[in-house]
């Protein structure tokens, strides 16, 4: 369990979810709307901050990001507006390569295997690369190691000379 504290900025305070819980209970009376509210908030940020709280999150994100790495060569996770993710995944078509990419906008668990990834790599930016289970990084990284032909090599392709991304 986290023991992430809570700060709310209208009063002021520092709880936990223990705390939280009792107060719920305790000021459900006249306030139950406000309350709800505020609880809703602390749901919130608890889930942003300490993701094994939530009961979508933890380890079954980090089960599925994990497997995904394990069972395909090239994975990325993506947001399918994000102009670095394009970036990074127009290095793959340069090597001619099909990467298995995971747009989290498109999902509904996106937020919670976003901090899976978090939890796996240290970062929750996107995007994330994995080739042949290694963490290449983000988009400067791949673009990095593709220019320098680490990428190639990783991937087990001939070097080639290539133009800048």
């Amino acid at each position: 369990m986290c023991g992430f504290p809570v700060t709310f900025l209208l009063s002021k305070r520092t709880v936990t979810l223990a705390e939280a819980s009792a107060e719920w209970n305790c000021n459900m009376g006249n306030h139950g709307g406000v309350i709800f509210l505020w609880l809703a908030t602390t749901t919130t940020i608890l889930t942003l901050f300490c993701p094994s709280l939530s009961a979508e999150g933890g380890s079954s994100s980090v089960d599925f990001v994990e497997k995904a790495i394990s069972s395909h060569s090239i994975v990325i996770f993506s947001k399918s507006y994000c102009p670095y993710c394009r970036r990074a995944k127009s290095v793959f078509k340069e090597l001619k390569q099909v990467p298995h990419v995971i747009e989290l906008d498109e999902r509904d668990d996106g937020w919670n295997i976003q901090n899976a990834l978090g939890e796996i790599v240290g970062r929750r930016t996107v995007p994330q690369v994995f080739v042949n289970g290694k963490h290449i990084g983000g988009s400067d990284d791949t673009v990095e190691a593709y220019e320098s032909g680490e990428l190639a090599k990783i991937l087990g392709l001939p070097a080639k000379k290539n133009d800048d991304l």
